[in-house]
């Protein structure tokens, strides 16, 4: 069904220090198209720089989460000119995936249905990923003859190795969610009808926990894979030695010698 024309293409609410993002065009699969690609980089920049949200959740309306990038406007014909395609994949796909990498929060993907293209890439960019047994993850790529795009060929290797990486993307076969948990991609497969509430939960659970601690911890891990042990222990220390300044940390030291539970501010 088409979403009224007064009803946003990308919902947003922040409840208990979580927001959630929405895409809602439903008749599309939540294809992206050119604004709503922005609005969602706008809002996910918004969401790690406000203190006061310590979670995101990232999700679809309808049958699909993401069907990739909308390409019904035209931009997949017509002249083309040098530079072009690689000036478009660097400000649009590459920033959308580069916004939820660097987010300072962490990000739950709510996988609902269908992730296809940039839209399987958006979900497996999170940093925990949930889905419904419905949904599908697919490298849809070969199937148009195009190479992978939106950070493909960087997250996929190192999610479940060069092999599985280059199967996926070599016949462009659909991904059930309990294969996709098998490879690695999916943190976790629950009930379509559990989705949502799972999503909140964790998303919760991560929203009362030490806020800076698990954004460096963030910071750390997409990190390791692109540095050498020298240079990943000493991020490590200087990590630690920024963490050892925040309330929570105090907190959280405290907590252990009184023998009591840690009540994290985010701070």
């Amino acid at each position: 069904m088409p979403v009224s024309p007064s009803e946003p293409s990308v919902r947003t609410t922040t409840d208990r220090h979580v927001t959630h993002l929405t895409l809602n065009r439903p008749d599309t699969l939540n294809a992206l198209t050119p604004d709503q690609r922005d609005r969602l980089i706008d809002l996910l920049g918004e969401a790690s720089a406000d203190p006061d949200v310590r979670a995101v959740v990232l999700t679809g309306t309808g049958r699909g989460f993401c069907a990739g990038a909308d390409l019904r406007g035209g931009a997949a014909s017509g002249e083309r000119v040098a530079g072009d395609v690689s000036r478009t994949l660097r400000l649009g796909a590459q920033r959308l995936v580069a916004a939820v990498l660097d987010c300072e929060k962490p990000v739950v993907a709510a996988v609902n249905g269908t992730a296809a293209g940039l839209g399987a890439h958006l979900a497996l960019a999170c940093d925990l990923v949930l889905a419904a047994q419905s949904a599908r993850f697919i490298e849809v790529f070969v199937r148009r003859g195009l190479v992978p795009d939106a950070g493909g060929a960087y997250l996929l290797p190192r999610l479940i190795g060069p092999q599985r990486a280059k199967e996926l993307m070599f016949f462009g076969d659909a991904l059930t969610a309990a294969d996709a948990e098998r490879l690695g991609l999916v943190n976790r497969v629950v009930p379509d009808a559990d989705l949502h509430k799972t999503a909140r939960a964790w998303a919760e659970r991560l929203a009362s926990g030490p806020t800076r601690a698990l954004a460096l911890t963030k910071q750390l891990v997409n990190a390791s894979l692109d540095t050498d042990r020298p240079t990943a222990f000493a991020a490590e220390a200087a990590a630690q030695e920024i963490n050892m300044t925040t309330a929570d940390a105090r907190e959280g030291v405290a907590s252990f010698v009184e023998r009591r539970t840690a009540e994290f501010r985010g701070r």
